[in-house]
């Protein structure tokens, strides 16, 4: 193991949820879903640190049962429906440098929402930035199937096509293949450089290196859920296999 002390994850895990309710701990397979992400960390070659950011007392026991940190409670504003992602890490590392005189590295960023990844897949992600050290930042994502080219706008009552520019007359009845692949970020993972987000008050800056996964879902609504224990059941996930040697089912 090459744990780094520069390398954290951060979990974030509200406790409002109105798609699901309680959806950060609710039971998939057995297990709290922030256990999930706090697993995949914890299975790291090289996240030292994992800390969960939530404005709920009672995710943040559950989440120090499965071995995370949580060393404050987020405040209210930045917990709402409306809050955004960099509202919440500005949050923690002025949190951990005015509290603990700490600043990390790099942060991996882990919604609990994309419970099903590999661990290897999260270092290969953390190896692959460190050897960039020009890219400001690391994104997941996946390849789509339908290309925005062929999608269209409306103007009043018509249909209009994204790229006027484009001298191909109709190009949006052209095959799928007579475009470039494009890319969807999700959830799988986020690295963010502390230094990025210090310099320019942004997450991602201005070189994100694109780390394409295999699009494993992200959980939102309950069909999700169900369709997440239906993998559990039926295929191998080595996060599950962790969880269940370490820790008692809770169903």
């Amino acid at each position: 193991m090459h744990k780094d002390k520069n390398i954290i994850a951060l979990i974030p895990a509200r406790g409002g949820s109105k798609s699901i309710p309680k959806k950060n701990i609710v039971d998939v397979g057995g297990f709290p879903l922030i256990a999930y992400s706090i697993a995949v960390a914890k299975m790291s070659k090289y996240i030292a640190r994992i800390i969960v950011s939530t404005d709920s007392q009672e995710i943040a026991e559950i989440a120090k049962h499965y071995g995370a940190e949580v060393p404050f409670l987020r405040p209210a504003e930045f917990a709402t429906d409306t809050a955004v992602d960099a509202d919440v890490v500005k949050h923690a590392l002025g949190w951990l440098k005015d509290n603990e005189q700490y600043e990390p590295e790099c942060l991996a960023f882990l919604r609990p929402t994309t419970p099903l990844r590999d661990p290897r897949v999260i270092d290969q992600a953390i190896e692959t930035l460190l050897l960039h050290p020009e890219a400001s930042s690391l994104r997941s994502g996946h390849e789509i199937r339908e290309s925005p080219y062929k999608l269209f706008g409306k103007e009043g009552d018509f249909f209009v096509g994204l790229f006027p520019a484009d001298p191909r007359p109709e190009y949006y009845n052209l095959p799928r293949q007579s475009f470039p692949p494009v890319y969807q970020p999700d959830g799988y993972v986020d690295i963010w450089k502390a230094e990025t987000i210090a310099k320019t008050g942004m997450l991602h800056g201005p070189k994100v290196l694109a780390w394409i996964v295999q699009d494993v879902g992200e959980l939102d609504k309950p069909q999700d859920l169900e369709f997440v224990r239906f993998q559990l059941e039926k295929g191998h996930y080595e996060i599950y296999d962790y969880l269940k040697n370490n820790f008692k089912q809770i169903s």
